[in-house]
């Protein structure tokens, strides 16, 4: 023990911290590392004995105990090869986006962790997800197997076979990719694996027609809701950068009928930027397909309410490695990081299923019309348009929002050029949003946006009340003219606090951030409440 050291003035320390040496978990590893507990007293005997090894300053060692080394791991941290999930679907491994191990030059690690989520046991199972679309292949081998017929419908041609139309081109084969995406079989030898590969697929065959009707996409988003848990429609209007348009009244209606039944998944019906679910642009996904080619979206779904989903989303999705040179990672006014092209980031199907094991479902949701301005100004040819709105959110009203999840800016707006209108919303608690930035290929002078709802939701978990800001300028150096006729302010959220009664596992996590945020809000809210009533009865 020579070279050794004892603190004096201890019970018990550390003997002479080295190197930890691996531990193994069958053999006992012990380290250099000593637990020393020091009698009380007896310090000429152990002075002299210190003084015949060397050592000086000491007491009288009562017992020493060699310390064991075993293993500590990080919490939401795996290394990429300790994912442990054998498939023998030959194209597997090159679905990046399920598990990257940076296979085809990708990133490792970035993808949507879906390895956990499977390993938790959520594999899709007892779910039926409709793909409203061209028609799906349901013969094709990787989707026979969890294809749900009695769910199915054709209604381009109305009857309940909505196998895709061929063509010499295979136009019509957007739905089964679709459908391979999510569905795909696992473990059967045959191309790749769905998201949820366990789940049910319903083909709704709606998009193989030269035009679409209000019915027509109003009876797919609401077919059979007693079966299918799941919509996805991955399309919308012509997405040539200047085309202006939304579902009709008899679609809206069905929308909103279904979100107070069933969970919608609606990819491209109405724009809204909570999260990012993997995309092309340049890099391939791969699925299930009446050819193989690159195709561009992929996600996956839980089975909660629309609004529980939305806030598990924003709770759990990741930064990651995601970065943009124009558009930086900014935090709204309770803390959450968002960006304007990513929404809060990544998903996160292992932590979305961990939260969602504990999660209660969240308040009830309230609409408040936060204020209306609708006299015309004029946007100057340079510079911006800068009005102010100041709301109290309906307080003291049944519909009272406090904390915020979506809010709406309501605009009416004629310009000379509608392509090179940009449009900024800023809260009263600093957090910016891009409602509307500059469209190249939009040279519309005549209809401009009519009452047209921009929504945002990077303020959510915000407090709504105090002065909103609506910029509205021109990004073109040539002169223009525009008239901003209508600016209504849309407040959506809850009363309550969302997340004060919900379980945290982990203190580090951004649902342990709004929590805490929460309890520090209500309690100065009750201290400023019992301070008013005192001044009121004094």
């Amino acid at each position: 023990m020579k070279g050794g050291c004892i603190t004096p003035g201890t019970i018990a320390g550390l003997f002479c911290p080295g190197l930890l040496l691996l531990a193994s978990a069958e053999i006992a590893v012990y380290t250099n590392h000593f637990l020393v507990e020091l009698h009380r007293g007896g310090e000429p005997e152990a002075k002299q004995l210190a003084a015949e090894y060397g050592f000086s300053g000491v007491r009288k060692v009562r017992k020493a105990v060699q310390q064991e080394g075993f293993g500590r791991k990080k919490r939401g941290y795996r290394e990429i090869n300790e994912i442990d999930i054998n498939m023998n679907d030959p194209l597997f491994t090159k679905q990046w986006y399920l598990i990257n191990t940076g296979q085809a030059d990708g990133t490792p690690g970035l993808d949507l962790n879906v390895a956990e989520a499977w390993e938790l046991g959520y594999t899709g199972k007892g779910v039926t997800i409709g793909i409203m679309d061209d028609g799906i292949d349901y013969l094709h081998p990787d989707l026979a197997s969890n294809y749900n017929a009695k769910a199915s419908y054709d209604f381009s041609s109305n009857d309940p076979y909505p196998y895709p139309r061929y063509t010499d081109d295979w136009f019509n084969s957007h739905g089964t990719r679709c459908a391979g995406e999510v569905s795909a079989a696992a473990n059967n030898n045959i191309c790749g694996v769905g998201v949820a590969y366990n789940s049910k697929v319903a083909g709704i065959r709606m998009l193989d027609q030269p035009f679409m009707t209000d019915i027509i996409e109003a009876s797919s988003i609401s077919h059979m809701p007693q079966v299918i848990d799941i919509y996805s429609a991955s399309w919308g209007p012509t997405d040539n950068g200047k085309t202006v348009d939304g579902p009709r009244e008899l679609t809206l209606q069905a929308m909103a009928d279904g979100v107070n039944k069933v969970m919608f998944l609606l990819n491209k019906l109405g724009k809204m930027t909570v999260l990012l679910t993997h995309t092309g642009d340049g890099a391939q996904i791969l699925f299930t397909a009446l050819y193989m080619e690159d195709f561009s979206e992929a996600g996956f779904i839980l089975d909660l309410t629309w609004r529980d989903m939305q806030h598990l989303t924003v709770l759990t999705s990741k930064r990651n490695q995601l970065h943009d040179e124009v558009h930086q990672w900014r935090r709204n006014g309770v803390g959450l990081e968002f960006n304007h092209l990513f929404g809060y980031g990544v998903l996160d199907a292992g932590a979305m299923v961990k939260m969602a094991k504990d999660w209660k479902t969240v308040p009830e949701r309230f609409h408040c019309v936060g204020g209306s301005i609708q006299e015309p100004e004029k946007i100057p040819s340079s510079g911006k348009l800068v009005l102010t709105l100041t709301t109290d959110a309906c307080e003291g009203k049944e519909n009272f929002v406090r904390y915020l999840e979506h809010v709406q800016a309501v605009i009416t707006v004629n310009s000379t050029r509608r392509g090179d209108l940009n449009i900024n919303m800023t809260s009263p608690m600093g957090t910016k949003s891009i409602l509307l930035s500059r469209r190249p290929r939009d040279d519309d002078s005549k209809v401009g946006f009519d009452k047209w709802p921009f929504m945002t939701t990077h303020t959510w978990g915000e407090d709504p009340r105090g002065t909103w800001v609506l910029e509205v300028g021109f990004v073109d150096s040539m002169p223009q003219r525009g008239v901003l006729k209508e600016w209504t302010l849309m407040l959506h959220g809850t009363q309550s606090a969302p997340y004060i009664d919900q379980i945290v596992r982990d203190y580090q996590s951004k649902l342990a951030m709004s929590k805490k945020e929460e309890l520090e809000e209500e309690l100065d809210e009750a201290v400023e409440r019992s301070l008013k009533s005192i001044l009121s009865k004094n």
